[in-house]
């Protein structure tokens, strides 16, 4: 009987790194590593071949214990052997811990990778969908170009103009959701080399979701800006239409106008610099100040062509959409060359596109500014002297930004480019902060 009880536990033992010899001394002499976690029930998963009492390697031993004693005979007379030997190291100290796998049950850490890879929640991947930095500058445009159209700027204070800024804005942001949205859409592949973070292309957001969304923020927007007959202005319409259609041409077949270099770039100038700039200062002359040139038949021109302000707030940020709109391709060069986009920064380089476009901010910036502080000194009044010394100084600072921080950076390298052209985003907002006190 003794020797029945030990036999399994020879048999099993060593599988499992013991020796199942018994010490007259010391009863059970534990001689190695627990592979398998002390008794496995998995005996052909062990990683230690099955040995005999001998130490010699014996795969017929390890096919006749797995296929003529059933797994809980085995653990039972392990046990009860070791129990009956006496004191020493028991079998049923050595059960793997709970974290272990067990019956395919997955480990702690494989737990929590499934959990890390779980997709976000959907109000963060929308955030995302929207490209924040464009959102945030259209929302900067539209209370400074209100700011800038006010006649007096005490004027600019008052309930109606907040109401009229407040409408405008919702189906502006929905419209720059639609454009932005429909890019990405439309660039899946390319966006996976190039910006392999956005939604889309990393797996966050499905397409057909993507596309509901930017259909239902298209009719939104444009049935806000008809839904009221004063609120819904001409320069709101204006503003609307022409950055949904100049959008839809960008991105969409068989227009596709991001693929001709020359055509992207007039596109984007024509949205930042003359149909967002004098749409809303249109709009804001006509829904907040009640002015009749805000409203008749040629109302955005009418404020583009007679209004110094409205003219040059315009031509400033048409030449920062240039430059936005070529920097922005200089990182990208990977993809679209995969994707056959032959944008400038494919076609001449991108040391020269960063270069020039570097150049071009800074004669901006540094040529407003001067002109600003030439302007202080034949203002008619000390607070008028004042903003335009404001502007200037403010303009003059921001070129030596552009320069100063262009200096580090390798044209080559995407990372430092798309870090570079973040900040220019960051000048961009500051210019419509400032953009009130231009006068």
């Amino acid at each position: 009987m003794r020797l029945a009880r030990i036999l399994p536990l020879a048999l099993v033992g060593p599988a499992c790194g013991f020796s199942a010899v018994r010490s007259p001394a010391t009863g059970p002499t534990r001689t190695g590593g627990d592979a398998c976690g002390g008794y496995s029930r998995y005996y052909r998963h062990c990683p230690s071949p099955l040995r005999d009492s001998t130490g010699a390697s014996s795969s017929s031993v390890e096919d006749d214990v797995s296929s003529s004693l059933p797994v809980d005979a085995l653990k039972s007379s392990a046990v009860a052997s070791a129990d009956d030997a006496g004191p020493g190291p028991s079998l049923s100290q050595d059960v793997p811990p709970s974290s272990a796998v067990v019956n395919g049950a997955p480990t702690d850490n494989e737990t929590t990778q499934v959990v890390a890879q779980q997709p976000p929640p959907f109000p963060i991947v929308l955030w995302r969908f929207t490209r924040p930095h464009t959102l945030i500058g259209s929302a900067l445009a539209i209370p400074a170009l209100h700011l800038l159209a006010a006649p007096v700027l005490s004027d600019a204070f008052t309930t109606t103009n907040a109401i009229a800024m407040l409408y405008a804005m919702v189906p502006s942001l929905l419209m720059n959701l639609y454009i932005t949205g429909l890019n990405q859409i439309t660039d899946v592949e390319i966006d996976r080399v190039n910006k392999p973070n956005l939604p889309i292309a990393a797996g966050d957001l499905s397409s057909q979701t993507a596309t509901v969304v930017v259909v239902l923020a298209l009719v939104a927007s444009l049935t806000m800006g008809a839904a009221h007959p004063v609120l819904g202005s001409q320069g709101l319409n204006v503003a609307l239409w022409g950055s949904g259609i100049l959008g839809t041409m960008y991105s969409l077949r068989p227009f596709r106008l991001k693929r001709h270099p020359l055509l992207a770039a007039l596109c984007i100038v024509a949205v930042r610099g003359t149909i967002i700039n004098a749409g809303f200062f249109a709009h804001a002359t006509a829904a907040a100040y009640g002015q009749v040139g805000g409203t008749a038949g040629g109302g955005v021109l009418s404020c583009l062509l007679t209004d110094p302000r409205c003219m040059l707030s315009s031509v400033f940020f048409g030449v920062f959409g240039i430059v936005i709109a070529l920097m922005k391709d200089v990182p990208d060069v990977a993809g679209d060359e995969l994707s056959n986009i032959r944008s400038f920064s494919v076609r001449v380089g991108q040391d020269r596109v960063f270069k020039a476009m570097r150049r071009l901010l800074f004669g901006l910036f540094v040529t407003f500014g001067a002109g600003f502080l030439r302007g202080a000194a034949l203002a008619p009044t000390k607070f008028v002297m004042a903003c335009r010394t404001f502007v200037g100084l403010a303009s003059l600072a921001a070129g030596f930004s552009v320069r100063e921080e262009a200096r580090p950076v390798n044209p080559k390298d995407s990372g430092e480019v798309y870090a570079y052209y973040m900040h220019l985003w960051k000048l961009f907002y500051l210019s419509y902060l400032v953009l009130p006190f231009a006068r």
